[in-house]
């Protein structure tokens, strides 16, 4: 290793670290490999870590035992790069934020006859577009509110109708698809909109008083609908008695830390005002370093598209990679892009604003299911408390509509907006589950692997998911849950099974009353709910495409075929015919595509 050190060129690239095992503990970038890498080892006159650097990491560097780079043409590529491999390798030492969704803004186009607020989370094409944002969450609560209050064209569709819909009778709009409405009439609640979106606390007055006479009416339900959607819009502002008597605009990020855990706290400033903010915690590891939270921070913030309303940002603290994410939004954003650390004035108060509600926030007492996250990762030996969790199982009947899922666990609650299911064309369950997984590895690059993967099985398919995820250079831990077996039967006794837990080199059996086993088999049922749900509906489709297709004189054996090279029957109904020929011969392709397409003609 000290040898291809020394060999190291002087320019641009990225730098891994791998411990004995070859799994990469650090990557990071430089603008000269040679002497960024140099300057973390005495090469005389043996290896070993500078003296000079923190102790968290001389451990790092301790455990290094190889080293690979990838040279690239730039100091950007080198960024994009490096942020790139930090998501999908997930390496032991850096830090991983999980911020990469993008939050959605409030825009209405000022040009269209009779504008309508809507919400986007990219650019609309159009010169009289106005933005309000971003808004890390109330935003539908918001928008829901402006046409709960004010008489505007309420759907897109509507202008197209030519008739006055059930929103007039409720006067809820103006029905200018039917009736002559002058345009300035019109903007005036477009205009009072935008005083609302402007004043929150005007908003929810409105709101409140609107709630009291539904409640007078004894309309309870709608009364806490909107209650509801008051306490929301409500949490999503922050409280600051700060001026800035101006018209600016900036987005504002400030870590703080404690012993174990740090905090990133976004705020968005507009016309002068405080328009939202949002906050996420972070596990600090052995090598935590401030200047990579902010950029990571910062970079998985922004991502890679241009964002709708572009604000100079401020930190509260100076870090070194601040040139090279300047470079890299200045190219995002297509103009100049700015990051500063005020020392004085109103901007420095923003930014003890922001500190303030970062320390608070590391103070609050952690939560039962945080609690319960540090047993779990205690008891499995984790290096990672697992706040985000991919589960997965498969489901099949006979071998037929052989489907899988993928469940999504994190904040103490599923994401099923984030859940997938898969057609699996494996026979066995062991293939069906390195498909099922081969498949979400391919996928990691657009969508960034989790801490913690659950299989519903035994040791063979977690050594399975090691090794697929060994294979392609990543270090993700996996528990396996398999059921407790009485007489070589599966033991389902509802609040007494014994479930089996599966981790590094051993097995756990806890008792049923357990709330980390519970945990597991929480996660495990609803995985187990997903798969089995789709494949119900597959097996449906199966089944009715088979006894049609069938009539046509197509047999089981052939749409198994069909199904396995084109996946679905909507592909086989789109598919060529000479595709078609090949895999069933000519005869029986010129039956399905007569039989799609009389279905098509009905």
């Amino acid at each position: 290793m000290i040898e291809r050190i020394r060999s190291l060129p002087q320019c641009a690239g990225i730098y891994q670290y791998l411990d004995a095992k070859g799994r990469i503990l650090y990557i990071g970038k430089a603008k000269n490999l040679s002497k960024r890498v140099k300057s973390y080892f005495n090469l005389t006159p043996t290896l070993s870590p500078k003296t000079t650097l923190s102790l968290r990491i001389q451990k790092m560097l301790s455990e290094t035992v190889a080293l690979h780079t990838i040279l690239v043409d730039n100091e950007h590529d080198a960024l994009i790069l490096e942020n790139s491999l930090i998501k999908q390798l997930r390496p032991k030492y850096n830090i991983l934020l999980r911020d990469d969704k993008t939050y959605p803004y409030l825009y209405v186009d000022m040009e269209d006859k009779y504008p309508r607020f809507d919400l986007t989370r990219k650019i609309i094409k159009g010169k009289s577009i106005r933005y309000f944002g971003p808004y890390s969450s109330g935003a539908r609560d918001i928008l829901d509110s402006l046409y709960e209050l004010l008489t505007l064209v309420q759907k897109k569709s509507c202008l197209n109708s030519k008739k006055a819909c059930l929103f007039y009778q409720m006067g809820q709009c103006l029905a200018p698809c039917e009736f002559e409405v002058e345009r300035e009439t019109y903007l005036q609640f477009v205009r009072q909109g935008i005083e609302f979106i402007n004043n929150k606390k005007l908003l929810i007055r409105t709101l409140e008083k609107k709630m009291e006479g539904y409640s007078e009416q004894l309309r309870f339900e709608e009364a806490l609908v909107l209650r509801d959607r008051c306490e929301r819009i409500g949490k999503s502002e922050l409280k600051s008695r700060i001026d800035l008597a101006s018209t600016e605009a900036f987005d504002i990020f400030a870590i703080a830390t404690d012993a174990n855990r740090g905090c990133v706290v976004r705020i968005f400033i507009r016309d002068g005002k405080i328009v939202s903010g949002s906050h996420d915690f972070f596990v600090l590891n052995e090598a935590f370093s401030l200047d990579e939270a902010y950029e990571r921070a910062i970079i998985g913030f922004y991502g890679t598209q241009k964002p709708p309303i572009i604000a100079p940002i401020l930190t509260a603290h100076p870090f070194e990679s601040r040139e090279w994410i300047q470079e890299h939004l200045t190219l995002l954003f297509e103009k100049k892009s700015t990051i500063d650390t005020p020392q004085r004035g109103k901007k420095k108060e923003l930014i003890e604003l922001a500190l303030i509600n970062a320390n608070e926030l590391l103070r609050t007492p952690k939560t039962q299911n945080e609690t319960l996250l540090e047993a779990i990762k205690a008891l499995c030996q984790l290096e990672k408390i697992p706040f985000r969790v991919e589960i997965f199982d498969n489901s099949h009947h006979g071998g037929s509509a052989t489907v899988g899922a993928m469940v999504v666990y994190e904040n103490a609650a599923f994401e099923k907006t984030s859940y997938r299911t898969y057609h699996l064309h494996e026979r066995d369950e062991y293939g069906q589950m390195r498909e099922m997984l081969q498949r979400r590895i391919e996928g990691f690059e657009s969508n960034p692997p989790p801490d913690l993967w659950v299989l519903d099985g035994g040791e063979t398919l977690r050594t399975l998911a090691l090794d697929l995820l060994a294979s392609n250079g990543i270090h993700l831990e996996v528990v396996a849950i398999s059921k407790e077996k009485i007489d070589a039967k599966a033991h389902r006794a509802k609040g007494s099974a014994r479930d089996i837990l599966h981790i590094t080199d051993t097995t756990l059996r806890l008792e049923s009353s357990d709330k980390r086993l519970q945990w597991f088999q929480l996660l495990r049922d609803e995985a187990h709910r997903s798969a089995l749900t789709f494949h119900k509906k597959s097996k449906l489709k199966l089944d009715r495409h088979s006894k049609l297709l069938a009539v046509n004189g197509i047999t089981m054996p052939k749409i198994y075929k069909l199904l396995e090279y084109f996946g679905t029957f909507e592909a086989i109904a789109k598919s060529d015919f000479e595709t078609l020929c090949d895999l069933i011969g000519t005869k029986d392709a010129k039956n399905i595509q007569n039989y799609y397409t009389s279905e098509e003609s009905k």
